[in-house]
């Protein structure tokens, strides 16, 4: 008896642990979706008001202030472009990199991930130079590009650590029947690897769909994205707190539901990648 009110006593604590962490973590989605449906004159009340009418006002406001659609186009276009790009350069180094028995490659697998903890703003004036010179700038492919330097390293040294946890026995075999190294990673390799490359592509995206810094200095007029639109609800003589609210719901809920779309996929792929063979 004592020993079930102990577990249950546990059991307890723990779960009121999770629920305050969970309540600290949701608070700022919770507060930007209700003020982004407050009346202005509840948004800035004091105390804050919880018991209110939603409404959409907010939102109508938000779609004739910015070209939302417009907006959400070029950052879906953006972050595609940097998803798949960096994929198709990242995945491959990974294989690379975990398939050399060699104390370089794991050296060289660190060395990329500090390249993706370098500032991106150190790296802007020689780049936005660069791209201005190639009369890249104001496209696309100059936003993706300089996306794609920074989350490539990041998907190689992700890959790296799923692949060193996959059997490598397996494409021993399939190339002992003959197929080349390529064809060992095309056939073997990547159809396991599925869930760790869902795994990298959220990432990806989410660090492409949410960037502000890069698109601010190198997209144009017609390349701008939807975390840029942000700033157009501020006016020279107030900030529209209920609008700027109702544009970060509308910019975040693509990636939300991404992740939850792809969840699966996801927790796998975190899992398995922690675990070595």
């Amino acid at each position: 008896m004592m020993g079930r009110r102990r577990q249950r006593a546990a059991d307890a604590v723990t779960y009121t642990l999770l629920a305050l962490i969970m309540g600290f973590f949701l608070f700022p989605f919770v507060w930007l979706l209700s003020t982004s449906l407050k009346p202005a004159r509840d948004a800035f009340a004091i105390p804050p008001v919880w018991i209110f009418r939603p409404i959409m006002d907010n939102f109508r406001t938000v779609f004739s202030m910015v070209p939302v659609v417009a907006y959400l186009k070029n950052s879906l276009t953006i972050a595609l472009g940097t998803t798949a790009l960096s994929l198709l350069l990242g995945v491959p180094a990974g294989y690379g990199l975990a398939r050399t028995a060699s104390r370089a490659a794991g050296n060289s697998a660190l060395l990329m991930l500090a390249i993706r903890m370098a500032p991106p703003v150190a790296l802007l004036i020689p780049f936005y130079l660069v791209m201005r010179d190639i009369r890249l700038l104001g496209t696309y492919l100059a936003v993706i590009l300089l996306q794609s330097v920074f989350n490539t390293t990041f998907v190689a040294w992700m890959m790296r650590g799923y692949f060193l946890s996959l059997p490598a026995d397996l494409e021993l075999a399939a190339m002992t029947d003959g197929c080349t190294r390529f064809g060992a990673f095309w056939r073997v390799a990547l159809p396991l690897a599925v869930p760790g490359l869902a795994t990298a592509g959220i990432f990806t995206f989410t660090f492409s769909w949410n960037d502000f810094l890069l698109p601010m200095l190198l997209s144009g007029r017609t390349t701008r994205t939807l975390t840029l639109g942000i700033l157009e609800t501020m006016s020279t003589y107030e900030i529209g707190w209920n609008n700027m609210a109702a544009i970060g719901m509308i910019t975040i809920l693509p990636v939300l539901l991404l992740g939850y779309i792809l969840q699966p996929y996801y927790v796998r792929g975190l899992t398995l990648g922690a675990v070595r063979e």
